[in-house]
């Protein structure tokens, strides 16, 4: 299997439809959230839709340069979550994640296999493949979150 074919597979896994390294992913997370619980705040935690901002933030960021653009993105800004009101704000976010995971799979599919040795945007940023490979390590490092989150809150409505 080609590097951007196996990086595919593990970024679908964490976002959209597998279950073997943490028995879930996104879709499954936080499709069954409802808004309330989505910004639930437990202690100084995070609130599950500003880690679903942030982790969409970067999906966001990185399909622009996958469509020619540049690296617009900055780390300050990956928490500026604007105000979810409503079931509609969420599904919103959600649906707009979803979207972004989708269409991100599919470019790492379909990176040309050399790509991934290249620079991504600037050398101070590393390879494609490196990059590609930090981007699953932060997915599955905020879904943990979001899952233990989402315990939290069960227990506290008990």
């Amino acid at each position: 299997m080609k590097r951007n074919e196996f990086t595919a597979n593990r970024l679908r896994e964490v976002l959209l439809d597998g279950r073997w390294v943490a028995n879930t992913n996104y879709k499954e997370q936080l499709e069954s959230v409802p808004w309330q619980q989505a910004v639930q705040k437990v202690g100084d935690l995070n609130t599950i839709a500003l880690l679903t901002y942030h982790v969409n933030y970067y999906l966001g960021g990185i399909l622009n340069v996958f469509n020619g653009g540049g690296l617009e993105i900055r780390d300050k800004y990956s928490f500026d979550l604007p105000p979810i009101k409503s079931e509609g704000d969420w599904k919103s976010l959600v649906g707009d994640f979803l979207a972004n995971a989708g269409k991100f799979v599919e470019h790492v599919a379909n990176l040309p296999e050399e790509k991934l040795d290249e620079a991504f945007v600037d050398e101070k940023y590393g390879t494609y493949w490196r990059n590609m490979e930090g981007v699953i390590e932060h997915c599955y490092y905020h879904l943990g979150q979001i899952a233990l989150i989402k315990k939290l809150i069960g227990e506290n409505r008990e």
